[in-house]
């Protein structure tokens, strides 16, 4: 990967009272929260909870309508200091390595750079057989870990995942959980909604868990687990809470 490790750190994010209203109906209330530098998080809550949203407000996709969303010191982030991976995997009509030189292109790598960086992260996510092969061709794993992989390639700081296994058999993915494991071992933040309880256990240092559209619980996953605060979330765990 590329890297902009060289520009100052955007971590932590925080969020200071933030709101997101649509037609005068509040969809996202965060009193409180920050993403830490080095943590794995993960956005837990039933379906309609406001988790997408929050990422796309994190991401900047969307504009709370109060409140502040502020990176480390207040910086303005460059553009490829952080990035998202929709639960859809959005790929161009072009083939796995072309995708990949387009990101990279965008950076302002050169021609043969391009060409470098994507072999070798083609490679590293066993993706390289399939580079001269349509991206939209690919089996819905493989189109997910090509979109991971592009989201990486020009070296963010922080990545948001939403929904990243959504749909994908057991073996995709695992490798999907292996290749977060090992971008974070490498000092990728991220942060990633799931549905997936187990997942959640497998992977999160840090737990957001969300009901009807506000962020009830912020703890770390092992606290979450064993002692949720609210009663919404020992519901959830229990598989009690759907709405």
């Amino acid at each position: 990967m590329t890297s902009v490790t060289s520009a100052p750190s955007i971590l932590p994010l925080t969020l200071d009272r933030v709101a997101y209203e649509v037609g005068g109906r509040r969809l996202v209330g965060v009193e409180w929260a920050t993403i830490a530098k080095g943590r794995k998080t993960v956005v837990l809550g039933p379906n309609g909870a406001g988790k997408t949203l929050f990422l796309r407000l994190c991401h900047g996709l969307i504009k709370p309508s109060a409140g502040t969303i502020a990176f480390a010191s207040g910086i303005r982030p460059a553009p490829q200091q952080h990035a998202m991976v929709f639960q859809k995997p959005v790929l161009l009509r072009r083939s796995v390595a072309a995708n990949l030189h387009h990101a990279l292109a965008l950076a302002g790598l050169g021609y043969f750079e391009r060409r470098r960086t994507s072999r070798l992260i083609l490679n590293r996510f066993g993706l390289g057989d399939l580079a001269d092969r349509p991206a939209r061709v690919l089996s819905g794993g493989e189109q997910q870990r090509l979109a991971i992989a592009r989201a990486v390639a020009v070296g963010p700081e922080l990545l948001f995942l939403d929904e990243p296994v959504s749909g994908l058999d057991p073996s995709a993915m695992r490798q999907i959980e292996e290749m977060l494991v090992a971008l974070h071992a490498d000092g990728l933040t991220w942060v990633m909604t799931t549905h997936d309880l187990a997942q959640a256990r497998r992977l999160a240092d840090d737990i957001l868990f969300f009901h009807a559209g506000r962020l009830l619980e912020a703890a770390p996953a092992d606290r979450f687990f064993a002692e949720p605060a609210t009663e919404e979330a020992r519901a959830f765990l229990e598989s009690r809470l759907f709405w």
